[in-house]
């Protein structure tokens, strides 16, 4: 006789199978519920506590994830990538986006083609960066003790975007963070693009407090993933915003502090300068 425990895990590993083969129908929490023989309230629970997302949240990151297979191997127009992903039209489609990859399809399908990027470079505390903003907000901030190199990094990203050298507003008030009001880095937006999975990691780290520390297993915890340290360690490597999303603060579970892309010793310093900082501002 099944446990509880296996009972669940086939349920939801028969949700989860249901999703991916008909999330073109998109079916809605009360057609998986029914599959599995439970009701919309408790399957929806524990959905969330097997799969860290709710059944909807993971229907999306199967519709854009199959969006952007189309965009990417296909050159499918918007309205075809839409209709071909379940969704009733293109809006939908940017919404989708927007929510779960930070920009529009057509800025994803195009490599950056309809952005207008400012760049700049600015002396922090821990040495020189490279700050690149678009209209909506902070999309890397890299540090760049080789100028062209840095350059090189953003330009990677967004191969076909616009780039002019300027310091704009968007840039002034992200460099605030290391001279004024250090402390609430949710304020300043954030302009991104990164897998689903890369922006749950990315969203985790702005929620650790300035002057704290933990590790990728607590982040793999939190995101009710506890095998995928590996992962999480691999998305916090690929971090395009440098001190803003702290993965700076991320340690080993032995309390070695570990490496860092931008150099050992910078977050070393990182650290050492927020713990003093926190001291100061709580005396």
């Amino acid at each position: 006789m099944k446990t509880q425990q296996e009972t669940n895990y086939t349920r939801i590993a028969d949700a989860i199978d249901y999703i991916h083969t008909h999330f073109k129908d998109q079916p809605d929490l009360d057609q998986v519920a029914a599959k599995v023989a439970m009701s919309p309230f408790h399957f929806q629970r524990l959905f969330t506590d097997w799969a860290g997302v709710s059944p909807k949240k993971f229907l999306q990151f199967i519709t854009v994830a199959h969006a952007k297979k189309i965009l990417a191997e296909t050159g499918a127009s918007l309205f075809d990538t839409a209709i071909d992903s379940g969704l009733s039209g293109t809006g939908r489609l940017h919404d989708l986006f927007i929510r779960i990859e930070g920009m529009t399809p057509g800025e994803y399908k195009q490599g950056g083609q309809n952005l207008s990027i400012n760049y700049s470079y600015a002396e922090t505390p821990f040495g020189k960066i490279l700050v690149a903003s678009t209209a909506k907000g902070i999309c890397h901030i890299g540090f760049a003790d080789d100028e062209e190199a840095a350059l090189q990094v953003l330009t990677h990203q967004f191969p076909n975007a616009r780039y002019q050298q300027v310091v704009d507003m968007i840039q002034q008030h992200a460099l605030f963070i290391f001279t004024q009001d250090w402390t609430k880095p949710e304020q300043i937006k954030l302009h991104i693009k990164g897998t689903a999975f890369q922006l749950k990691v990315w969203e985790t780290l702005l929620k650790i407090p300035p002057g704290k520390l933990t590790t990728y297993g607590a982040i793999a915890n939190q995101l009710q993933a506890p095998g995928a340290s590996r992962a999480v360690g691999t998305a916090i490597g690929d971090n395009p915003v440098a001190f803003l999303i702290p993965c700076h603060r991320i340690i080993q579970s032995t309390g070695t502090f570990g490496g860092y892309r931008w150099g050992s010793l910078r977050k070393t310093m990182m650290i050492g300068w927020e713990s003093a900082m926190t001291e100061n501002k709580n005396q």
